[in-house]
């Protein structure tokens, strides 16, 4: 393993893009020793959101002037490849555990099709369908089904054919920031990761791998939002509040939390359920015994306290960058290094995760 790793690394590279809401993140590490990594170059930049529409990129030349604006004028670094791995926003996809009985590895795709149609309410001929086997049993396998719509997918794709990048691998964004999460301590306990994306937030139970994911709406921008329409200022000064003072303990707090309660109440709600799901299906005894929140929302004054009192769970905000150096490139800030977790979780991917 360890010779192919070095032939994927050195010979043949790789870098991560993610698009998110309005913004196109890009990050390329090297492995070193001792799962220690060294960026060789990253970058950010804003797009109008009207480019993607229902998750599809809809204006593929605008969306495609910005990314390379990105690659001539904000890349700290370097950025050596043309090859990419690239995300897809988990709250774009469908994502189910199966149990099945144990089929030969012929007949287990077909398997897969017939039995995942009656929980995906769209037409299978309209989706791309992955899975991998996450457990195995004496009575049988447990699967972890992944289903994206053809038009997301392709969509993406015609985006890097005009970039003339080469895509080695297409990910959910959950999967990705998952993989950096696995490199940080404490990885090796029945875990909740939520990841807080712009506008969504995606829920992960992680068990030895991903063991369920779910997603809700709201994440950074909507906190953005609700505090300028309590508060009754612009959303520049809603930022800054968000940013500086959160939930944490200022004159304002209770009005902060009034204004957030019904999206963390949302979020709650959703842990709770898939708890219980995990604690109904598990074949071990391992409870839940923390959250580890990521992503650009995650910076959040107090959000970790607040998750902590009201679920009753230990809850920390994810350190991904302690096996990560910038060497003698300049750091991005505090603030935005938890937007490139999903980039640098691509940018971290395996050879066997890679389709080329």
């Amino acid at each position: 393993m360890s010779s192919k790793q070095t032939y994927f690394y050195h010979d043949k590279p790789v870098f991560g893009l993610d698009i998110g809401f309005n913004s196109i993140k890009v990050m390329q590490v090297e492995a070193g020793k001792k799962n220690k990594h060294t960026v060789l170059g990253y970058g950010i930049t804003s797009f109008d959101p009207a480019s993607i529409k229902d998750g599809v990129i809809i204006d593929i030349p605008a969306l495609a002037q910005s990314t390379q604006s990105l690659f001539a004028k904000q890349i700290v670094g370097d950025i050596t490849t043309r090859r990419v791995a690239v995300a897809v926003p988990s709250t774009r996809t469908f994502s189910q555990l199966l149990s099945m009985p144990r089929l030969p590895k012929k007949d287990l795709h077909q398997a897969v099709l017939s039995e995942i149609e009656q929980y995906i309410p769209v037409q299978i001929e309209e989706l791309y369908i992955d899975f991998d086997v996450i457990r195995e049993t004496a009575e049988g396998i447990d699967l972890q089904i992944v289903a994206a719509p053809k038009a997301i997918i392709d969509s993406y794709l015609a985006l890097i054919r005009v970039l003339g990048l080469e895509a080695v691998a297409i990910e959910t964004t959950i999967n990705s920031s998952s993989r950096l999460f696995v490199r940080a301590d404490q990885s090796s306990v029945p875990t909740i990761l939520i990841d807080f994306g712009s506008v969504s937030s995606d829920i992960t139970i992680y068990d030895k791998g991903l063991i369920a994911t779910g997603t809700v709406p709201g994440g950074g921008d909507s906190f953005t939002s609700l505090i300028a329409d309590k508060l009754k200022v612009s959303r520049q000064e809603a930022h800054v509040i968000k940013t500086r003072y959160g939930l944490g303990v200022s004159k304002k707090q209770p009005e902060i939390t009034d204004a957030l309660k019904p999206m963390l109440d949302q979020l709650g709600k959703e842990i709770r359920r898939m708890i219980r799901y995990y604690e109904e299906r598990s074949t071990t005894q391992g409870k839940i015994s923390q959250i580890v929140t990521m992503g650009g929302g995650a910076n959040m004054p107090g959000l970790s306290e607040h998750l902590t009192n009201s679920l009753r769970l230990a809850t920390r905000m994810c350190d991904p960058w302690q096996n990560l150096s910038f060497d003698k490139l300049q750091p991005p800030s505090s603030s935005e290094k938890a937007m490139y977790i999903t980039a640098t979780g691509l940018a971290m991917i395996q050879p066997k995760d890679a389709f080329v």
